[in-house]
């Protein structure tokens, strides 16, 4: 992480601990917030090879992915789960991957083990690139009124003055910029109408959009089509080999899915943590699912992903941590499941 960065929120007014960012002021629930992403870290990419390297070792098509375009994407276990969440998009000379900052070494280490002869190397670039989200109603004129590119679809980037924007929705963008800049960029969407926020404001933006992180508490946990990942477009069913290919495939051709990730709202006076455990009546004390990533709710409470027994969410009775916890109501995804 870098000092100079971290020391300039520290000035704004940030609280900082352990890449959880927060500031005093909480933000409106209809306002634009820029935030500092210190949670996720960046893995590069670089040489000849980058892009079949990846494209054999992860869920999506990275041969064929286009130039001004970003995917979502999984690293998984041969038994097929889930072990890194993954947004990635290409640079002039290979590829960057965003992903959870705590599991960001240990995922670099173990893609390492892969390259053997290919032509790539790979790199922590998490120190070199800052990376701000920005989200809400007005971010597309926030970027406008700083001079930052604005791609017009979602899923896509574009790249001005050392400046990349990625669109990953509507309304939620994120910037990577040389980390020296990211003060003067931050400062700049400030003075354009954003409002200063913490990690909790880009988790709810996540979570209301259905883009789960899969963090060190919940690797292994889950198979790709439990996150909703073929849905959200980060699975290829076309594509070649990859480690947990196989269980995916058959998740997706062979009978019903029995989980799936839900948005829910949870009335409670503590926060749930990723990987807490969720009950169900019919299922007594064992678990049903669990949490993805949550985060506070403005009204209270919090709002979470949480993948679930399908029959569970048909049945609608689920608790948190206990078969007498806090009880979950279910919310939309902007996405259908079926």
């Amino acid at each position: 992480m870098n000092t100079t960065w971290t020391d300039y929120l520290a000035q704004a007014g940030a609280q900082i601990d352990a890449g959880h960012v927060r500031f005093h002021q909480p933000a409106a629930d209809d306002a634009t917030v820029v935030v500092p992403l210190l949670h996720l870290g960046l893995i590069r990419s670089r040489g000849v090879d980058s892009a079949p390297f990846l494209h054999n070792l992860l869920s999506n098509e990275v041969n064929k992915l286009a130039e001004d375009a970003a995917i979502h994407n999984s690293f998984n276990t041969p038994k097929g789960r889930m072990l890194a969440s993954l947004l990635m998009w290409r640079e002039a000379d290979g590829h960057l991957a965003a992903l959870a900052a705590d599991i960001q070494p240990a995922i670099l280490k173990k893609l390492s083990m892969y390259i053997l002869r290919s032509k790539v190397a790979l790199s922590d670039a998490s120190s070199e690139l800052a990376l701000i989200g920005l989200s809400g109603p007005q971010a597309e004129a926030v970027l406008e009124k700083a001079g930052l590119p604005r791609p017009a679809m979602p899923m896509r980037h574009h790249a001005a003055d050392q400046a990349r924007v990625i669109r990953l929705t509507t309304t939620s963008y994120i910037l990577v910029i040389p980390t020296e800049q990211a003060a003067t960029h931050f400062a700049a969407l400030r003075q354009a109408g954003a409002t200063a926020a913490g990690t909790d404001a880009w988790m709810l933006a996540m979570i209301r959009a259905g883009l789960p992180l899969i963090t060190a508490a919940t690797q292994e946990l889950f198979v790709a089509q439990m996150l909703n990942f073929e849905l959200i477009g980060g699975v290829s069913f076309k594509k070649g080999c990859y480690p947990g290919q196989e269980i995916v495939a058959r998740t997706q051709y062979l009978g019903k899915l029995k989980k799936r990730m839900y948005r829910v709202h949870i009335d409670s006076d503590t926060a749930p943590a990723p990987a807490d455990d969720l009950y169900a009546p019919q299922f007594g004390e064992q678990s049903a699912g669990q949490i993805v990533n949550a985060a506070p709710a403005p009204g209270g409470g919090f709002e979470a992903l949480a993948v679930l027994q399908t029959s569970s969410r048909e049945a609608g009775e689920v608790h948190l941590g206990h078969p007498e916890g806090p009880r979950l109501t279910f919310l939309e995804l902007p996405y259908p499941l079926d």
